[in-house]
């Protein structure tokens, strides 16, 4: 598994500002993108059911490049992303998964939450974490971790992690690959299996591939837009 390049944060440096003067693109271009995109947007799905099929890795690769690149508290970058390949390894994470949903489904979630489930057809038997041929498991780095053992807060890690998945979602999909959000509770014990250091903390296991011949999906409707916008 190959380990990060050691990154220091800037903190306390003086302002320096640089120029930022992006070409202006044209009114008609923009409607037409902005349209392009909702149209491709509203065809992503949450999928359950993966190929084994292998995927581009440099397409997998380029989507992290992509999260990467959001904005974050203070521009602390408090992210990281494992991108387990290994068979084995991800044959681990499923048999932790599972052992913790099994607890969560037999009781620990609560009615009321698994009410809420129910239309999406979930059980604790998680197969996507070894069908789909790719995980990309998210870590918040709560605080910067020196190699001399130093730390410096990081803030708004919450937001900025979340935001960096959606951005991460969006290129996945827009790059022509099928997703899930697992958020198996606790996740401590991805922490574990892949030897992560203790300033990390497990945010989401993202199964990565392409959707089974025999995939399906619930049938859910989205909130139209005038159901979610407000105009002031």
């Amino acid at each position: 598994m190959s380990i990060p390049i050691q990154w220091t944060p800037t903190h306390g440096e003086p302002y320096r500002p640089v120029p930022y003067r992006p070409e202006r693109m044209p009114a008609a271009e923009s409607l037409a993108r902005a349209a392009e995109l909702r149209e491709r947007m509203g065809r992503r799905r949450t999928v359950r059911q993966f190929s084994a099929d292998p995927v581009p890795e440099q397409v997998v690769r380029d989507a992290i490049a992509c999260a990467a690149t959001a904005p974050s508290g203070a521009h602390q970058q408090p992210w990281t992303f494992v991108l387990v390949k290994d068979a084995e390894v991800r044959r681990s994470i499923r048999r932790a998964a599972e052992e913790e949903e099994r607890i969560s489904y037999d009781g620990r979630l609560g009615e009321e939450w698994l009410a809420a489930l129910r239309p999406l057809g979930t059980d604790e038997v998680k197969p996507h974490l070894t069908d789909a041929p790719a995980l990309i498991v998210v870590f918040q780095q709560r605080y910067w971790l020196g190699e001399d053992g130093g730390r410096r807060k990081h803030y708004y890690v919450d937001e900025s992690v979340g935001i960096a998945v959606g951005m991460l979602l969006s290129a996945l999909h827009l790059s022509g690959l099928a997703a899930l959000v697992h958020t198996p509770s606790p996740m401590r014990f991805l922490s574990e299996v892949l030897g992560r250091p203790a300033n990390e903390k497990a945010f989401a296991v993202i199964p990565v591939g392409y959707p089974a011949r025999d995939c399906r999906v619930p049938d859910l409707v989205r909130k139209t837009l005038e159901q979610v916008l407000v105009e002031v």
